[in-house]
């Protein structure tokens, strides 16, 4: 585990990709325990986005591009809503795929300007906030010390996890998890008796690129009777799709979901709940099940700075509405109304639970302990158990080659797998 030598007078904190409930009681816990250290805090507004600017012409200004964070800025912000410092998806490593990538002067070059306006405030030390991209850049950032000219200062980097989705390797629950979960459970549960009154379903797409953790929690808490993520693609749900790359000629192989098996086991879902004398329900499943649609599915969608397709342009959930209400109709000979709704955007600010408050605050609290009381550096602050502290080194998150971070997927089989699959309505022996 790398530990750092650097005399630590001045941090700064910054917050990237999406939202998370409890995100200032992270910042908060973590400002003020640098504060009572005598240690000057900045925080850098918008994640990456000014810091990548900057520049002889474009000079990082005090109000637009950071604040400085004091114990007057710290009044009730522990619990609030919403991102004190701002957010912004701006990726300053999008080029750099490999470690010889730092020694490139253009692939590298957002990176070192990054470096360049931290230093040009005057930071010791960074603390990052953020998603598995974020931690990407995190560990972009710190090996690019190892890159700079002989006898540069090194400015160790602490990052802290953070995603509603709940899928980073290396921690249990991420702050924001639980928020999310109860928020959309609630409209899960508002949606029940709007289906039962009108006898009809709502397909609801939950947030979840990666991993189905947002997708089953809000299901078992909002009572929904069926609930499908990309852990669910396998058996009978699961196809291989081989596809020739146009500039090398080369094939390779990718994972696709069968739709047709997909829309089966739903309509299944909702024959059962006939017999039953339930003519509604709510079915959940995973936005990222859309990475597993098959090739002629996504042509023509656009994807992001980190090779992601654009979810909200395949509309997922109303392909499958529509799929899942023709089937029935065809199997029934009778139509029954099924409503293709998006939830997540709602839940990424909402007031956090007491719950993500106080693993948030603990999260914040690590980064001081890590940097200042363990001197450690290419960190990330995890928690577990009763909320104890643990540091795990960036090299144990990512792969040293690729410089990408592993996904934690639900296990099937699990017994959280296996508690959807007990309380859900299943058409299937």
């Amino acid at each position: 585990m790398r530990k750092h030598t650097t005399t630590i007078r001045r941090v700064g904190i910054l917050f990237a990709g999406g939202p998370a409930p409890g995100a200032n009681a992270v910042i908060s816990t973590a400002a003020v325990a640098f504060c009572n250290a005598g240690i000057e805090v900045l925080g850098i507004k918008h994640g990456y986005s000014k810091l990548v600017e900057f520049g002889p012409d474009r000079p990082l200004r005090e109000g637009d591009d950071f604040i400085r964070i004091t114990h007057d800025v710290l009044h009730h912000t522990r619990t609030s809503q919403g991102i004190m410092i701002g957010t912004a998806r701006t990726n300053p490593g999008k080029m750099v795929s490999h470690p010889d990538h730092l020694n490139d002067p253009d692939k590298s070059a957002p990176l070192r300007r990054v470096d360049q306006a931290l230093r040009s405030l005057g930071v010791d030390a960074l603390i990052s906030i953020g998603g598995d991209d974020t931690l990407k850049t995190a560990n972009k950032m710190m090996m690019l010390q190892d890159h700079l000219p002989e006898g540069t200062s090194k400015i160790p980097v602490i990052h802290l996890p953070k995603t509603i989705d709940n899928d980073y390797s290396g921690i249990d629950f991420t702050f924001g998890y639980f928020t999310a979960v109860e928020t959309l459970a609630s409209e899960i549960r508002n949606l029940n008796h709007d289906a039962s009154a009108g006898q009809a379903y709502f397909l609801c797409e939950a947030m979840g690129r990666s991993a189905g953790w947002l997708a089953y929690g809000a299901a078992i808490a909002g009572e929904a009777c069926l609930v499908l993520s990309v852990e669910d693609v396998q058996g009978p749900l699961r196809a291989i799709e081989k596809m020739t790359d146009s500039s090398t000629g080369k094939t390779r192989e990718r994972p696709v979901m069968v739709l047709e098996n997909v829309v089966d086991r739903m309509v299944k879902t909702m024959q059962m709940r006939q017999k039953q004398g339930r003519n509604y329900g709510v079915i959940v499943i995973a936005e990222g099940l859309a990475e597993y649609l098959p090739s002629k599915n996504l042509e023509g969608i656009p994807r992001d700075d980190h090779g992601h397709i654009s979810i909200a342009n395949v509309q997922i959930g109303r392909m499958l509405a529509e799929l899942v209400a023709a089937e029935y109709k065809k199997r029934t000979g009778s139509s029954r109304k099924v409503t293709p709704l998006q939830l997540g955007y709602e839940s990424r600010c909402a007031p956090p639970h007491a719950f993500d408050i106080m693993l948030g605050s603990q999260i914040g609290a690590g980064a001081y302990r890590a940097l200042i009381e363990e001197r450690l550096a290419g960190v990330m602050v995890s928690v577990g158990g009763q909320l104890d502290l643990s540091y795990v080194p960036f090299e144990q998150l990512v792969d040293p080659e690729t410089l990408v971070t592993k996904v934690r997927f639900i296990e099937p089989k699990s017994d959280f797998h296996r508690l959807a699959r007990f309380l859900e309505t299943c058409g299937e022996d």
